[in-house]
């Protein structure tokens, strides 16, 4: 949760294949091509927008730079600044195989001119020169790249001016580097030491790109200008092998997330005020045993002008009421996201009658637990539920439901921030439940409506990292015998406690093996050759293994088995 208050083809078959690999069901959609495109813009406008397209995406017409540039310009529009949008022309180089599916086979070989990476270098050379020109000097720019794009980037950032750069956005990554994610339990699934880049990537394993890692991933010069988005389970930058997850930015409304972080940079830096306010559902609970009758009024009266602002702001509201363990009565619903008008809530609030209690801790947990479950929150809203209460809680409550649990049904929802308003005596009481959920604890009556303007003014709902006890138990490999054949062929021996291996020579994907030894022929004598074996299980991959093959410097008998591997 990032709260913040707003101041402010390798198409076809190669030829000369010694082996045949059954091929990999990825079609990596790599990016967008680059045309500009004049909006409110002048010869050297305030702000320019560079987006780099993914592998084999249509110049100024791929889906994930048209949703970026709109999530960004519809932002932008509520400012007075000038800006222009620039989708980067680069060949954005296709990989794989046309039309390949789960079940399709293609012969790969090693031949030609490892196109993919050349049209890397060709993006960096075109991104660096736009940036580094000294055209438009007062003229500052925002970074976006998906897949190969977001390669073209962090390849380019170490010989960027960071000072015309505001911010820089990569999604799906296949070069991504999260040391908080080596190791069998990372650190980062206790949430701890998350590279600050992290905006999110929510499996907690993650750790290098399929394709390696840039390191450092956050130039020193790019600290708090960076962020860093991957899919759930995007084989391209997770440590699962999800296809579906890597073209999924676009239905995933993570352009639209990183647009918000970003109009948040762009205002702190040029002085303006944010106008924008981000999807809030703001779920309204109040105690209602009969110990608030000299505090309920005043509860209400602020509860109404939360709702009322939060509707007026496009947001949604929802309202219930709940009392003690010892009464027959359970949470009640007066109105919910999809029927609460501010006619509605107000005659809700009508509706709220004091009564019951006994005892001085009440069925908060229950209840809230109870409405969350309820509740059709929205991706991509910022979540609350605001308490209002002069009592404790009951921990386990009705139906044994736990403290723990609640507060992990809350990050799992996204998470939903808990903010109390109580008295002054519960203050203790509440923190750590605020905390744990990313809210606040309110007990001064003037702070109320200082409450009210945070909730309004945050943005953003999306998880860091999911946290997770679990053990990644990722195959492994091993290279034990390399060997030339003729001045351009080598024979690979390994083996892998995985199913299959990726095969990956020079950033490009040559296909999956079920076998533990390869021939690869037509490797350019005149390059090093870098060579990277994946190990993958049916739902995860580990740790890949690299060798670099350099021909004109080796004989027979001088190129050996890498030192690497985990056996």
């Amino acid at each position: 949760m990032r709260n913040k208050i707003h101041i402010k083809k390798y198409s076809g078959q190669k030829q000369n294949i010694k082996i045949k690999f059954l091929a990999l069901a990825i079609v990596a959609v790599f990016g967008v091509n680059g045309v500009r495109v004049d909006v409110n813009a002048e010869r050297c406008p305030d702000l320019k927008v560079v987006f780099v397209r993914g592998s084999g995406e249509e110049l100024n017409n791929g889906q994930n730079y048209l949703t970026f540039k709109t999530a960004l310009e519809d932002k932008l529009q509520m400012t007075t600044l000038s800006y222009e949008f620039i989708d980067l022309d680069y060949p954005a180089m296709g990989v794989g195989v046309d039309n390949l599916g789960a079940t399709a086979r293609a012969y790969f070989g090693a031949g030609e001119a490892y196109e993919f990476g050349d049209s890397v270098k060709s993006g960096v050379k075109k991104l660096d020169r736009i940036i580094n020109s000294t055209s438009c000097p007062s003229t500052k720019y925002v970074l976006g790249g998906y897949s190969q794009g977001a390669m073209v980037i962090s390849k380019t950032l170490p010989s960027l001016n960071a000072e015309q750069i505001i911010y820089v956005a990569t999604f799906g990554d296949p070069k991504i580097y999260l040391p908080e994610g080596e190791g069998i339990i990372p650190a980062a699934c206790s949430g701890k030491n998350l590279s600050d880049y992290r905006m999110y990537v929510p499996d907690c394993h993650a750790y290098k790109g399929l394709l390696g890692a840039y390191i450092p991933y956050e130039p020193e010069q790019f600290v708090g200008k960076l962020g860093a988005w991957c899919n759930k389970n995007d084989i391209f930058c997770s440590s699962h092998l999800g296809v579906k997850d890597h073209v999924s930015y676009v239905a995933d409304n993570l352009y639209e997330d990183a647009s918000r972080v970003i109009l948040d940079k762009v205002a702190e830096y040029f002085g303006i005020e944010n106008h924008f306010h981000s999807p809030h559902d703001t779920a309204i609970v109040i105690d209602s045993t009969g110990s608030m009758a000299s505090l309920i009024e005043k509860y209400k009266a602020e509860a109404y002008r939360l709702a009322q602002e939060t509707l007026d702001n496009g947001g949604r509201v929802a309202l219930y009421d709940y009392r003690d363990l010892s009464d027959p009565y359970q949470p009640v619903e007066h109105c919910n996201f999809e029927t609460c008008t501010i006619e509605g809530f107000t005659q809700g609030l009508n509706e709220i009658r004091v009564d019951g209690g006994g005892d001085d801790p009440e069925s908060l947990l229950s209840a809230t637990f109870h409405v969350m479950q309820a509740l059709n929150w929205q991706r991509g809203a910022t979540k609350s539920l605001v308490v209002l209460t002069d009592a404790g809680f009951l921990s386990p409550d009705r139906d044994g439901i736990t403290y723990a649990e609640v507060v992990a049904l809350s990050k799992t929802i996204d998470p939903v921030n808990f903010y109390i308003i109580t008295k002054p005596a519960n203050e203790t009481t509440y923190q750590k439940l605020a905390t744990d959920t990313g809210g606040k604890v309110v007990t001064k009556t003037n702070n109320f409506s200082l409450l009210t303007d945070y909730i309004l003014e945050r943005y953003d709902s999306l998880p860091r990292v999911e946290e997770s006890s679990s053990i990644n138990e990722s195959p492994i490999i091993k290279i034990t015998n390399l060997k030339n054949n003729t001045d351009s062929t080598v024979t690979i021996d390994f083996i892998s406690t995985g199913e299959q291996t990726i095969v990956i020579l020079n950033d490009e994907i040559l296909g999956v093996t079920t076998g533990t030894q390869l021939t690869i022929g037509e490797l350019d004598c005149e390059k090093n050759n870098t060579l990277v074996l994946v190990p993958i299980s049916e739902t995860t991959r580990g740790e890949s293994v690299e060798v670099v093959l350099n021909l004109k410097n080796y004989s027979n008998d001088q190129i050996k088995a890498p030192a690497t591997g985990l056996f």
